[in-house]
């Protein structure tokens, strides 16, 4: 049950900072109305909040396993968003990320 939760709560982080990163961007880069900024620092908020939740109470392990799935949430992203599917590197790397996410935050310690 605790690997679901902290599952959850990476996927929603993850959510929250690439989608609040992207409402910004959006108003910035693309001229959206600014009430897109607004939504976008708020998810930004709820990202910043998440991760204090993870079962872990070790912080630099949290975010440096949050690291590797906001790299692969970005690429899935850029390809349902954006239309760029990820190139065989990416893939690749997304998936060393994910085997060092297992490591990190999932290994087995006394």
């Amino acid at each position: 049950m605790l690997l679901i939760k902290s599952l959850l709560l990476f996927f929603l982080a993850g959510l929250a900072e690439i989608g609040g990163g992207y409402l910004i961007w959006q108003w910035f880069r693309k001229g959206q109305p600014f009430y897109f900024a607004l939504i976008g620092a708020a998810l930004l908020i709820v990202y910043g909040l998440l991760p204090s939740f993870q079962p872990t109470a070790a912080f630099g392990r949290v975010y440096a396993a949050y690291g590797a799935i906001f790299i692969v949430m970005s690429l899935l992203w850029d390809w349902r968003f954006d239309g760029r599917k990820p190139d065989g590197p990416e893939t690749w790397g997304a998936l060393i990320c994910l085997i060092g996410v297992s490591v990190i935050m999932y290994w087995p310690r006394r």
